[in-house]
């Protein structure tokens, strides 16, 4: 390693556990509606961009209640390559992807069946005050993305999907100028493409699209990307 690679990987920034979801409309039709969020043009990490809903994982995110639990495949590839594969830990990503839509669409995805939760964390209360649950069994993983190294921020993020049929309540007014976005879209599948996305979004997306045609088949691996000696690599969890 040379001095001047040495002194970049000392500037590298931990990237943060981190979880988005993509809400389908239509599943199982040729050509679904996708939601995208266009963030706001001040933001430091990807302005004015398209993306999928989603934000950092959250220490209450591994406490909340749930209606029903992870598919065990779901489970095992979330915690793959973990020294410590705590069933926690996956459960608590999968519900950071609910959270997040909540909190920046309004779009509450669960149910109503069983009620709220009892004693919700703090973080979980005003999702909790419309009285669902979340269900991580509707949630298929769809693929895994760390933040190139050397920049201001950093993610590995899981990205989830499920059917927008699954949104049980709404919450107006999240979105507006000055929110974190700005403007939600529904966007058919072939369309989305067009939209102003970063380039982890476009091959997010393209994954979803292959999911989408294997029709959501709980066997196929997930893909996990990252950037490795200034090349992208794809591996398979």
């Amino acid at each position: 390693m040379s001095a001047a690679e040495g002194e970049a990987k000392k500037r590298a920034v931990r990237p943060r556990d981190s979880a988005a979801l993509i809400l389908i409309d239509g599943m199982g039709r040729k050509n679904p509606r996708i939601l995208l969020g266009r963030r706001h043009a001040a933001l430091k990490f990807m302005p004015g961009r398209f993306v999928f809903p989603g934000g950092r994982l959250e220490p209450g995110d591994r406490r909340m209640t749930i209606a029903g639990p992870l598919d065990a495949r779901v489970e095992a590839r979330l915690l793959k390559g973990r020294a410590d594969p705590d069933p926690t830990f996956a459960r608590a990503l999968a519900l950071a992807a609910i959270r997040e839509m909540f909190e920046e669409t309004g779009l509450v995805v669960g149910l109503r069946d069983y009620g709220g939760p009892v004693r919700p964390p703090a973080v979980w209360r005003p999702y909790a005050a419309h009285e669902c649950l979340p269900d991580l069994q509707e949630l298929h993983f769809i693929a895994r993305a760390i933040t190139p190294p050397f920049l201001p921020k950093r993610f590995d993020t899981r990205f989830f999907a499920t059917d927008a049929k699954n949104v049980c309540a709404r919450c107006d007014s999240v979105v507006h100028a000055e929110a974190e976005l700005v403007e939600l879209v529904w966007a058919r599948l072939d369309e989305a493409g067009k939209l102003d996305l970063h380039g982890v979004t476009r091959t997010v997306l393209d994954e979803l699209r292959a999911r989408l045609d294997a029709r959501m088949s709980p066997f196929l691996p997930t893909p996990f990307f990252r950037l490795s000696r200034g090349e992208w690599r794809r591996d398979e969890l």
